[in-house]
């Protein structure tokens, strides 16, 4: 490892201390005036399309992309970044179904709409699966930075770990909701130009820049994409076009990170204008992020690999060993801001999302006093933000042993997350499905995909759809055997009873 003193200048610090310090002075404003959980969970339901789409799009990219997708890049070449095709299947889902339903009732949370359309038990289990992946994945966006900053900065991994955890969880706990949207807002200007001032350093140390980036890539092998149909074929265009639009599915329609950010819109109509403007930025966003791999690799392939060299031990960490080594002064400190940027973005995203789960879907159902004071409940919303924040940082510790973060990450999404867009599917699309056959259906989804998973070679790009199948399918079929939901419990909450387009 490179000396500290001969990797970070006071420059770097300078920049790095400045951007925390905003962070942190966000966080705090933005505690200013909250009364109740409408303003600390949705930020009094007042946001803009504008803004909707930005946190959006913060929440989505997070230090998990920052390190994995040039990791991708780098190792398989630059062909996953047509995953982001996926939006085009889940974004209009999205914006025309799911969003109707669930901005219609004005919930706090998606698994409501389970209890209003089947039963109690079917919100706990889907609001429990929420909280387990969610936990899960903020422990990988923690790690990430931290590995980033042990790379780049000689950091113990545990001192980097406690660090972002720490701060984000601080400013997430006071701040609330409009803490984390604005502080979203920076972070991915930091996170974007980050990237991009390091992609391009990179082409132009390299002699024919661009083309000779693409021509290496041809000459090995980087550029090429299976049209296998074959779905135990790890990455191919089918995969990548269908299986990731059911990924990105459970992410965009049932996961509450990105639903509660739909609901701080001021409208209906402000909500899906944001989901149509992120839907136009993913792609030159995501393009920057997968490519940045290939340029890494080509620009190696004149200096030499240090992955085959043993210089690295993951082609997760090309990216910081990249700015080590060649970025001038004041840059390794943008870098690191940009790394922070995005985990602490993702982190705070989750960490206020998973409050609001556990305090709505559990808390409020599970001990019923209608005369609870705002104040009791929103003190109680803070507490319970800065207990999940050291939950996370306790099960970053345990990431290490993982594999890559981009395939372990979606593995987590598609086994969770399939049988759960099944059964909100099950809901919306049918009339006849019932509180039964969904629960039953989506048990048998779950134990279905887990076997997929587990015991069969089918890539993990396909495990989302497939448990979507076979919960939708076994639900449907199951709730034939039982006399049908009554009209009062379908109202305003199936497809054919949908609610009026009016905001």
């Amino acid at each position: 490892m490179t000396p500290l003193s001969q990797t970070f200048g006071w420059l770097d610090y300078a920049v790095f201390a400045a951007y925390l310090g905003l962070t942190a002075a966000i966080g705090l404003w933005f505690a200013r005036g909250q009364r109740d959980l409408k303003e600390y969970f949705l930020a009094g339901r007042s946001m803009g399309s504008v803004v909707v789409s930005m946190t959006i799009l913060a929440a989505l990219f997070s230090g998990i992309t920052f390190l994995s997708a040039p990791g991708e890049g780098y190792l398989h070449g630059p062909a996953f970044f047509l995953v982001n095709l996926g939006f085009f299947i889940a974004t209009p889902l999205t914006n025309l179904v799911f969003l109707r339903f669930l901005y219609s009732r004005r919930f706090f949370t998606a698994y409501q709409y389970l209890e209003e359309r089947f039963s109690n038990p079917l919100r706990t289990l889907a609001s429990g699966a929420f909280i387990l992946r969610v936990l899960l994945w903020l422990a990988a966006a923690t790690y990430a930075p931290a590995l980033a900053l042990e790379q780049v900065t000689g950091l113990p991994l545990w001192f980097t770990i406690v660090c972002t955890g720490l701060v984000t969880t601080v400013y997430t706990t006071f701040g609330g909701m409009r803490a984390v949207i604005w502080t979203d807002i920076m972070q991915l200007v930091v996170l974007f130009g980050g990237m991009l001032a390091v992609v391009l350093l990179a082409l132009r140390q390299i002699p024919g820049g661009l083309a000779q980036v693409i021509e290496l890539g041809q000459a090995g092998g980087k550029l090429e994409l299976s049209l296998s149909p074959d779905p135990t074929v790890r990455v191919t265009l089918w995969g990548l076009l269908i299986g990731a639009g059911f990924m990105y599915l459970v992410q965009m329609a049932t996961d509450q990170v990105s639903v509660q950010r739909y609901l701080t819109a001021s409208s209906l109509r402000a909500a899906q204008r944001g989901l149509w403007i992120k839907l136009a930025l993913v792609l030159p966003v995501t393009a920057v992020f997968y490519g940045s791999g290939l340029v890494f690799w080509a620009f190696y392939q004149l200096k030499g690999d240090p992955l085959a060299a043993g210089q690295i031990t993951k082609a997760d960490q090309i990216l910081p060993y990249f700015v080590l080594h060649q970025l001038p002064a004041g840059l390794p400190g943008l870098f690191i801001a940009a790394i922070y940027a995005a985990s602490m973005s993702t982190i705070s995203a989750g960490i206020n999302s998973l409050t609001s789960a556990s305090l709505v879907d559990f808390y409020q159902r599970l001990w019923r006093q209608p005369n609870l004071a705002e104040a009791h409940q929103l003190r109680l919303a803070r507490l319970l933000t800065f207990a999940y924040g050291g939950i996370v940082i306790l099960l970053a510790f345990l990431v290490e042993s993982l594999g890559t973060l981009l395939e372990a990450t979606n593995k987590v999404i598609s086994m969770v997350g399939g049988p759960l867009i099944g059964l909100f599917l099950l809901g919306m699309l049918t009339a006849r499905a019932t509180a039964r056959g969904a629960l039953l259906g989506w048990a048998i989804g779950t134990a279905a995909t887990l076997w997929i998973s587990f015991r069969t070679p089918i890539s993990f790009l396909w495990w989302a759809l497939a448990g979507t199948l076979v919960t939708f399918v076994a639900g449907y079929l199951l709730s034939l055997l039982e006399p049908p939901p009554g009209e009062r419990q379908l109202a305003g909450l199936t497809w054919s009873r949908r609610p009026p387009p009016e905001e």
